[in-house]
């Protein structure tokens, strides 16, 4: 139970932060294969499967739920003034998990023209996404309390996208919200609601029908072509995660009072090593969860 309430604070910890996802933690600790397994067991196992898979996600729910409002919690209130050096961290989360990433996956390396296609492609959606989102650069940013057809659908479709995120071994969730131009906007809407805030509910109901559609159909979609067709779903996901970079780079404009995005002034080299210390730390983590559970 501690062991698997630590891994969910963990997960939560990535999910709430843009960087690298719950999934990539799942990884990096070593229990990524049972946790799809047990989200796709509970969609379409049978009672036994999904029994067990019941039991080991609510193992994990209970740490990702504290993880998650505490990480709200700070991030709501520091996102604003330190934006640069948590930019700096993310970028260090990423550069860091990148070769960790593919040592783990060095048997789906296949260089071809599908693979290479793959990651020109996932490079190339992140950056489109971050260049025409219809909140980045907007001078007010996004009222999620003022709701439109347009927003409600854009919200879903995130929500959707940032749930599949969140299982896949690297960019995460909470860096597609980024790159859709709305992490701050979600982050903000959970702790008003935290606060009593109750202006924020509908929208934040539409996000989490949104995750429940991602988890009921992406997620297997996902399962599925990772199990038939790993290297260019690899590939994919490290040309999302490289392409993000670019989204990091210009996550300040999506605040709701723009600044100029990360340059090599606003960058902190500090909270870079830091990311990259994390990472690391994970990755330690892994052998010691290991031997208990051995």
């Amino acid at each position: 139970m501690v062991l698997n309430f630590i891994r969910g604070f963990c997960m939560a910890l990535a999910d709430s932060a843009p960087g690298v996802s719950g999934g990539t933690i799942a990884f990096l600790l070593g229990f990524y294969d049972k946790f799809i397994g047990s989200l796709d067991a509970l969609i379409a196992g049978n009672k036994q499967e999904k029994i067990d898979a019941i039991i080991f996600l609510l193992k994990l729910g209970v740490g990702w739920v504290i993880g998650f409002l505490s990480a709200v919690s700070v991030l709501a209130n520091i996102f604003d003034t330190y934006i640069y050096q948590i930019s700096s961290l993310f970028i260090g989360f990423i550069l860091f998990a990148i070769p960790i990433v593919i040592k783990e996956e060095k048997e789906s390396l296949i260089f071809n023209w599908k693979t290479i296609l793959s990651f020109i492609g996932g490079v190339a959606l992140v950056a489109f996404i971050t260049y025409f989102n219809p909140v980045s650069g907007s001078e007010s940013g996004v009222n999620l309390a003022q709701l439109d057809i347009s927003l409600i659908l854009y919200v879903f479709v995130a929500a959707m996208c940032a749930i599949s995120a969140m299982v896949l071994p690297g960019i995460s969730g909470s860096t597609l919200l980024l790159i859709f131009g709305l992490y701050v906007p979600i982050i903000s809407a959970i702790k008003a609601v935290m606060g009593f805030d109750l202006s924020y509910i509908p929208i934040l109901f539409v996000f989490g029908l949104g995750i429940i559609t991602g988890v009921v159909t992406v997620v297997r979609l996902i399962k599925w072509a990772l199990d038939k067709h790993r290297p260019i779903m690899i590939f994919l996901i490290i040309g999302m995660m490289i392409g993000s970079f670019y989204a990091i780079v210009m996550g300040p404009q999506t605040l709701a009072t723009p600044k100029p995005p990360l340059s090599i002034d606003t960058f902190s080299i500090i909270w870079f090593v830091v990311g990259g210390a994390i990472i690391f730390g994970l990755q330690k983590m892994k052998t010691m969860t290991t031997k208990e559970e051995a």
